[in-house]
């Protein structure tokens, strides 16, 4: 992995005072942002790709025509973009200094010291008890955003082929998706997905924006890179519409748990659950078209949605496999359900530490990781197996409708005796052996 030495922080454009003499300086609000004020007339660089939704190879991935393409996407424009930002200082620490191991045991769970997110990172601005809540532009969104922290425009191409233009004007009219550093990074190359940016959507999944997640999915084409969704009541802490991701060359404890297949849809999406992990949840892999696999995975999310059922979601495997996790932690909490001992660690289970990469706000938590910690705190993540069948149960509706889903060769789809699941045990316990730690 490429190292980046630590350079002086300066302060991101949108940290800065928004009062009025900070304004009107050189047109628009003075700050250079993402907003109509100051996008008139803006140039961004722009990556079309090619739609990989028509072939779809054996291995689940679409096939590419024997081409270079004319940048590379994940090391040259998205992570030298990247290490472009942190030489300028746009972040708020370096996440390359922080600590990070593997933790000894069966599933390889990954612990990070990670105190200058918590000090830094922005404050959640909405109520915790409803999925669906309005767009506020009062509020902290990414229009606010300097122009500086994007790194380019992601686009389907018009004539279906990859294009890269390094200084295309943004249209601001058909409201493009771009790709931003996250400037409280979890780790090297995290940055933001934000699709139809000017349209102010709210942080919620539709057809549209997950395909185009997978997009960039199948783009970066490596399994180390990943995305990521956090709902609303699942520790999205900002109400616009945005997708995570990152780079991290070990693989997650969750790539590694086993599945039971439930059923497959008509456009062949097999639908698994994962046995023997700590969080119950389904798995979507394969489909005829990248289109199939994506309407299927959406469909299931905007039916959680629907029903107020809070959720995170993995983009793993070049977009090939999807985990599906819906989630009651901020629920317990708010029950006074979760104990203080879990409570005082700070740690909010989103996607990322769902999928085993714990983020540690305290040395302590970090020099006393171990794999019984990290179970313990996110079986307090995970439905109850009867809540979970209920969940399931709204779920295989809903994709039903939109597409009857296949007969199970036999196997019922109940979702009960999922091997191991939920078996936490009941205390905290200090890691005595030596962890893996990554360099």
């Amino acid at each position: 992995m490429l190292r980046i030495k630590r350079v002086p922080t300066v302060v991101s454009n949108y940290q800065k005072d928004e009062s009025e003499e900070v304004a009107r300086r050189g047109g628009g609000c003075g700050r250079n942002c993402l907003n109509k004020c100051c996008i008139q007339g803006a140039k961004l660089p722009l990556y079309a790709f090619k739609k990989l939704n028509e072939v779809v190879c054996d291995k689940g991935l679409p096939e590419f025509e024997n081409r270079e393409p004319p940048v590379a996407f994940l090391d040259s424009l998205l992570l030298g973009e990247w290490e472009d930002r942190m030489q300028r200082g746009l972040f708020r620490y370096d996440v390359t200094a922080c600590e990070t191991k593997v933790i000894p045991g069966q599933h390889g769970f990954i612990a990070q010291l990670n105190e200058g997110r918590h000090l830094k990172k922005r404050p959640t601005e909405f109520r915790v008890d409803k999925v669906l809540q309005p767009f506020d532009g009062n509020k902290f969104n990414f229009t606010k955003v300097g122009q500086e922290e994007v790194l380019f425009q992601f686009e389907a191409s018009e004539d279906g082929e990859v294009q890269f233009f390094p200084n295309a004007p943004v249209d601001a009219e058909n409201a493009p998706s771009v790709v931003a550093i996250n400037v409280s990074p979890i780790e090297y190359g995290h940055v933001l997905l934000i699709p139809r940016i000017l349209e102010c959507l709210p942080q919620r999944i539709d057809r549209d924006s997950f395909l185009l997640a997978l997009h960039m999915a199948a783009e970066a084409g490596s399994p180390y890179f990943r995305l990521g969704y956090n709902s609303l009541g699942a520790f999205a802490t900002i109400n616009h519409l945005h997708f995570q991701a990152y780079y991290l060359s070990v693989p997650f404890p969750i790539e590694k748990a086993p599945t039971e297949k439930i059923t497959s849809s008509d456009g062949g999406v097999k639908i698994s659950k994962l046995l023997n992990y700590p969080v119950r949840g389904l798995v979507f892999e394969g489909g005829t078209t990248l289109q199939d696999l994506s309407n299927t995975v959406s469909d299931a999310c905007m039916c959680l949605q629907d029903h107020n059922v809070p959720y995170n979601v993995l983009i793993a495997d070049c977009g090939r496999r999807i985990f599906l996790f819906p989630q009651c932690y901020a629920e317990k909490q708010a029950l006074g359900e979760v104990s203080a001992e879990l409570l005082d660690t700070q740690v909010n289970p989103a996607v990322w530490e769902i999928s085993g990469h714990m983020v540690l706000k305290r040395k302590k938590d970090f020099e006393e990781a171990s794999e019984e910690n990290a179970w313990r705190l996110l079986a307090e993540v995970s439905l109850s197996e009867e809540r979970f069948q209920e969940v399931y149960a709204f779920i295989s509706e809903a994709i039903a409708t939109h597409g009857l889903l296949e007969d199970s060769d036999g196997k019922s789809e109940s979702l009960e005796d999922a091997d191991a699941v939920n078996n936490p045990p009941c205390a905290m316990v200090t890691g005595t052996q030596e962890c893996l730690v990554l360099q």
